[in-house]
């Protein structure tokens, strides 16, 4: 009876959403009859309804119903309890009732919370988040049914692929869709505000939270499917460029860019057209996503729930709301008002400088993601890589870094760059000094990786210089989380650079009681010993790290999974202040001598690439909070309400 409920519920969500949209069109048309005081309402108990179904699928993955199809084809009866109830969003469908759940919570909170803007304009974006969830109801219940029975049922069930049987699975996918459904809550309240006319501060101020609610959640879920990747594939790299990789990538630098414009428009009033066309652009790229993810169609060691026909549903989705929404957008645009001017040398002019340098990183990543797609259609059979995407990007992302040196110093409308001759003449002192001193200490490393370590030294500098001058208890908590993103984002740079430019790697075959070296470390393999999971197998090397007299153990295994049958390699990670050790054992080496393949890498700084995402989801929670307390504290009077 419980899937029975749950799929009941999710057709009464449909209801409500539909109730929702039809009352939120007829006010737009001037009505005012008796679906219109249904809006809220509607919404309140669609997100009710969305929460009790996916804590239905929930409790089915918990008490492992198999006589449900999509619990026996994601689950077994062996599986630790974590992994069946991070199953319920490893599949197909799963993940889509997550992503409907959040998107209909979200919409409730919106009609709940959401007090400072025009009710018609409110009105609207709970229309258009129902119109978004309609496509994703019928998505649910007409082509990939969470609650399908089987019969019979089976005894075990098919098991969880085992590259996603890791405590990643529990944090990785819901925050990428927090994220994602942040966006469509952006995109909601640019259309609704373009379908009232009321483009504007107060529509922004709304907007805000939402946006950055959402580049949080994507800034976490994108360090953390990272670092995921980084120690679950075992192949030692943190970052592909792989299609699945930057689809969720794509969101994040559109969203970044919406971030600094309508925070600019909260304030000053200022880039109006940027921030509309950004929060468009932004939920495309997060459709964009979903599509790559779930459709199969392009190649990816992520993809792991793969369906062409029900990819092509989502493409239709994605296709009809962009395409809705940038006719209301060319439709409207010429009724939106600019706005105040600013000069170029400006606060208002910087953070363009850094929309523009989003964008074209965004244009690249899209380009060399669905460039390989276009190709197979017209017969040709390419395929682009990490060259394609570090050539292109990264000179832009130095520019960024550049850019991010001096923006958040100047002043708002206009400023004068003398005025900040000093900064400059030390911001160019750090970056020589940085350079000349990472090229004197390994003359060997790439200019890349010279110019990263470089600017991530300027900018680590850089970004405590807004608090230079002010009185630190007085400092607005958005300042502070700002100036810690900022050096976040300096830390993060700094660990790739150092990464790429000073990765040492060593492949070799070991009998116990041989040794390797790497970068100093001495790695000596003890002996090789069975290990036995509660669904696996495994061989683990048992491995002892020396260096400069201090030694350390090491225990990286080659595991063999039962349900479904699959093989993969569990990397050792030695932890050090300066890099990570990072050991993999593989299988007997073919010779038949008793020796076991090896590979061994020291990576500096590594972890300074997640410390430095840390950092910055943590400089968005503050500058959240921030804003929170100045509501709660100074709340706003609807003049839409007393009028």
């Amino acid at each position: 009876m419980i899937a029975e409920a749950g799929l009941a519920a999710l057709w009464l969500a449909a209801a409500m959403a539909l109730l929702q949209l039809v009352g939120g069109l007829t006010l737009l048309r001037g009505g005012a009859g008796q679906l219109v005081p249904l809006i809220k309402p509607a919404a309140y108990v669609q997100g009710a309804l969305c929460t009790l179904a996916f804590f239905a699928l929930m409790w089915l993955f918990y008490v492992t119903d198999l006589s449900v199809l999509l619990v026996a084809s994601n689950s077994h009866i062996d599986k630790p309890i974590i992994f069946k109830l991070a199953g319920t969003w490893g599949n197909h469908e799963g993940s889509m009732l997550l992503w409907v759940a959040v998107l209909s919570v979200s919409g409730a909170a919106i009609a709940f919370f959401e007090n400072r803007v025009d009710p018609k304009t409110l009105s609207a974006t709970l229309a258009v988040q129902a119109f978004i969830a309609l496509g994703f109801f019928a998505f649910l219940l007409f082509a990939s049914n969470p609650f399908e029975r089987l019969v019979p049922a089976p005894l075990e069930g098919a098991g969880l692929n085992p590259l996603l049987q890791d405590v990643g699975l529990a944090f990785h996918p819901p925050t990428l869709y927090m994220g994602y459904v942040g966006l469509s809550i952006a995109f909601s309240f640019a259309v609704g505000a373009m379908l009232t006319n009321q483009v504007g501060p107060a529509f922004a101020r709304a907007m805000r939270p939402w946006v950055l609610g959402a580049w949080i959640f994507l800034t976490i879920g994108i360090a953390a499917g990272s670092y995921w990747a980084y120690y679950e594939l075992g192949w030692g790299g943190w970052w592909f460029w792989d299609p699945v990789e930057n689809a969720s990538l794509m969101p994040w630098l559109a969203a970044t860019a919406l971030l600094h414009s309508v925070s600019v428009l909260a304030t000053r009033n200022a880039l109006r057209a940027w921030t509309i066309m950004l929060a468009l652009v932004a939920f495309a790229m997060s459709m964009a996503g979903t599509f790559l993810v779930r459709s199969g169609i392009l190649t990816s060691v992520h993809a792991f729930a793969v369906d062409p026909e029900r990819g092509a549903f989502i493409l239709a989705l994605m296709l009809m709301y962009t395409s809705i929404a940038f006719v209301i957008f060319a439709l409207r645009i010429g009724t939106v008002k600019q706005g105040e001017p600013f000069q170029l040398v400006s606060r208002e002019g910087g953070i363009v400088a850094n929309n523009i340098f989003l964008s074209v990183i965004l244009a690249v990543v899209l380009i060399g993601t669905l460039y390989p797609l276009a190709a197979e259609a017209m017969g040709d059979k390419i395929s682009v890589g990490p060259p394609y995407f570090n050539k292109a990007t990264v000179p832009v992302m130095l520019l960024l870094m550049l850019a991010l040196l001096i923006g958040p110093m100047l002043r708002w409308r206009r400023d004068a760059l003398m005025r900040m001759k000093y900064w400059l003449i030390g911001a160019a002192v750090i970056l020589v000094s940085g350079g000349l001193a990472a090229w004197i200490l390994a003359p060997e490393v790439g200019l890349y990786p010279l110019l990263g370590i470089a600017l991530s030294l300027a900018l680590a500098v850089a970004a405590w210089m807004p608090l230079r001058g002010r009185k630190l208890l007085r400092t607005p908590l958005p300042t502070f989380g700002m100036v810690i993103a900022h050096f976040g984002i300096a830390v993060s740079v700094f660990g790739m650079a150092a990464e790429s430019g000073f990765s040492k790697e060593t492949l070799t075959a070991l009998a116990p009681g041989e040794s390797a070296e790497v970068a100093g470390w001495k790695v000596q393999l003890e002996d090789v010993k069975p290990v036995v999971g509660d669904n696996w197998v495994a061989v683990e090397g048992q491995m002892v790290a020396s260096k400069n007299g201090d030694m350390f153990e090491l225990g990286p295994q080659s595991r063999q999974f039962f349900k479904p049958e699959m093989q993969t390699s569990e990397a050792a990670l030695l932890t050090r202040w300066n890099g990570q050790l990072y050991a993999v054992i593989a299988q007997p080496d073919q010779e038949g001598d008793g020796r076991w393949q090896v590979r061994l890498w020291w990576k500096p700084f590594v972890t300074f690439i997640w410390y430095g995402g840390i950092l910055i989801a943590l400089g968005g929670a503050i500058s959240l909070l921030g804003r929170m307390f100045r509501r709660a504290k100074k709340p706003a009077i609807n003049k839409w309400e007393r009028a």
